[in-house]
């Protein structure tokens, strides 16, 4: 559970930042540790620090010392709940880059009415861990280029799985894929940690609104549903409204929702 913060008998000049490893730093009153600040960049190349501190005058210090040291842009991702740390970041000079909704999403067929969606003719889905390894990073990177050249792919929701530096594939075996016979058409990434994420769902743009994203859900979630699971759970950017509207439809809930505040 975060602390609530509180500034109740900690002064200003009682706060000593240190800097304890790489990139990795702790706020300090009477030797007691009172704060830490972490940076990390993530797959996509993007800089995102994190904060978690007992006092506002611990954060702000934290903050002080950690944007003096480290290049921008920076970035952090917030709980939209969370007034209180929001309100610190906006202190720190960060301002709100996008909103994701996070959303729980059913795996039952009975529930999604998923159970009788097919491919469109001519595609077959291969489950994951079945896909060519060649036509799999042929697709990621014919469809990383095509989003890259209009919304950008930093638009996407973020990739926190770790990967080999360069290579855009988390692991081939998440990945189940649309085949056509010459080529992939799009394909759906699912992780599975404490419960399934739905990470990726994407589709080359030639080849989208005929159903093959749905398609691909449909066996994603049903897969999920043999394995024992009764949900997953995903993000969509706020100005996604196709997206949202795919998710909405097969009864997934709009939990909660996250801020990336960019500096």
């Amino acid at each position: 559970m975060k602390p609530t913060p509180c500034t109740s008998g900690l002064s200003e000049h009682a706060v000593m930042i240190t800097r304890v490893a790489d990139r990795q730093w702790h706020a300090l009153d009477d030797d007691l540790v009172v704060g830490r600040g972490h940076a990390q960049h993530r797959p996509d190349g993007r800089l995102f620090i994190s904060i978690d501190a007992w006092h506002d005058t611990a954060f702000d210090r934290l903050a002080e010392a950690m944007l003096k040291e480290l290049p921008s842009p920076l970035h952090t991702v917030v709980d939209e709940a969370d007034v209180e740390l929001t309100a610190a970041w906006r202190r720190a000079g960060f301002t709100l880059r996008r909103r994701e909704w996070q959303y729980v999403v059913p795996t039952d067929p009975q529930v999604t009415r998923l159970d009788a969606v097919l491919p469109p003719s001519g595609v077959t889905i291969l489950p994951a861990g079945q896909a060519d390894e060649g036509l799999l990073r042929a697709v990621d990177r014919a469809i990383r280029d095509e989003v890259e050249a209009t919304v950008g792919w930093q638009s996407m929701p973020a990739e926190v799985v770790p990967r080999r530096e360069g290579d855009t594939i988390v692991d081939p075996s998440k990945y189940a894929v649309a085949a056509a016979p010459d080529r992939y058409l799009g394909l759906i990434r699912v992780v599975t940690a404490i419960r399934p994420r739905i990470g990726l769902i994407a589709v080359r743009a030639d080849q989208q609104r005929r159903g093959i994203a749905r398609a691909l859900l449909a066996h994603a979630l049903t897969t999920l549903h043999r394995s024992g699971f009764a949900e997953a759970w995903t993000e969509v950017q706020e100005s996604n409204q196709a997206g949202s509207a795919l998710f909405e439809t097969i009864g997934a809930r709009r939990m909660s929702s996250n801020l990336e505040l960019v500096r």
